[in-house]
């Protein structure tokens, strides 16, 4: 169920009608403050297209991070989004998972519904070759979860799990849970999602795959993901780890100290941490893979309406501010927010 604290009115939101070559965008400002900012819209040049977006997603973990100003410096380049304006910590426009449909453009794209790395903002021109046509079976509403499938994706290649494996997963936000759906659906994989939050035990349900909360999380497991974003999530990852067995790292903390216990049986059992990151596609299929068709085989994936379930928050754009300021300080039980444009 949609949170409806997260909905908004035209009477809570008041905008000044935009003229046809304005659109609104969504800006972080400072840390810890956003606004919505008016932006020309040109024409489109040749082998561009002009997109009007019907829905973008809140990657919360990573979101919320750039919206209170923890990227590190060291990472500003690499931690750029492929159309981010704007430098780190602020004032910058940042995301990467808008669904849209073409206005204006090359006539094999016009009226096409598609799916762009693109940030919070309601009309852009984007060149074609950044566009990835949405599936027929996959509804506009579910495909802002791609960004998020491909990085799950990424991590389960980096994980190497395979038919029959014990897999657990820490942390049951959009990443975790995207990657235990897709490892539930390996035959023989037996997946257990492991978080704190008992109201995750429906969304578990829901993708097939088992829940437990970190103090009866099962042992010995042959693979773990970690995606809690938490040190504690990640000495859970450790703990339930088997004899040689890998705990892949799928959270990212900016530029807040994590500590990790590589003492006690860590190098007894011969335990293998690795990190994994959507900026580079999984080494086991880098020599055959471009990121494109990384991206277009996540978007494939999103058939299943079981996926719908991830989505438990919706507003419109107006009110994303706000939105973002709370899901920063307060998550709650927001797993994916979804923006909705008029």
């Amino acid at each position: 169920m949609l949170g409806p604290g997260n909905r908004c009115s035209e009477s809570q939101f008041s905008v000044d009608p935009l003229s046809r070559n304005d659109t609104l965008a969504f800006w972080i400002t400072a840390p810890g403050r956003g606004e919505l900012r008016r932006e020309a819209v040109p024409a489109p040049s040749d082998g561009e297209a002009s997109v009007q977006a019907l829905y973008s997603g809140v990657s919360r973990g990573t979101e919320s991070l750039v919206f209170g100003g923890h990227v590190p410096p060291s990472e500003y380049e690499r931690m750029r989004a492929p159309f981010q304006t704007g430098q780190f910590p602020a004032p910058v426009k940042y995301g990467y998972a808008n669904v849209g449909q073409v206005l204006e453009g090359p006539s094999q794209w016009v009226g096409k519904i598609v799916f762009c790395l693109y940030p919070h903002q309601q009309r852009y021109i984007v060149p074609c070759d950044a566009l990835y046509l949405l599936p027929e079976l996959v509804p506009p509403s579910r495909a802002v979860l791609a960004a998020n499938l491909e990085t799950a994706l990424n991590g389960v290649w980096d994980s190497g799990a395979g038919p029959g494996d014990r897999v657990s997963v820490v942390g049951g936000g959009s990443v975790g849970c995207l990657a235990a759906w897709l490892l539930g659906r390996m035959p023989g994989c037996e997946v257990e999602l492991v978080d704190i939050n008992a109201q995750r035990a429906s969304i578990a349900q829901a993708l097939g795959v088992k829940f437990t909360l970190p103090a009866r999380a099962r042992a010995e497991a042959d693979v773990v993901l970690h995606a809690s974003g938490s040190a504690d999530g990640l000495a859970v990852a450790l703990r339930i780890a088997g004899f040689e067995a890998t705990v892949v790292e799928l959270s990212w903390y900016g530029d807040r100290p994590v500590t990790v216990a590589l003492g006690e049986s860590f190098h007894s059992r011969r335990l293998v941490l690795r990190s994994s990151q959507v900026g580079a596609v999984a080494e086991a299929r880098r020599a055959r893979w471009s990121h494109r068709r990384r991206m277009e085989t996540a978007l494939s994936l999103l058939t299943d309406p079981a996926l719908d379930a991830l989505i438990n928050s919706e507003g419109c754009l107006e009110a994303l501010p706000q939105t973002l300021q709370q899901l920063s300080r307060r998550p709650g039980d927001v797993i994916m927010h979804r923006v909705k444009y008029d």
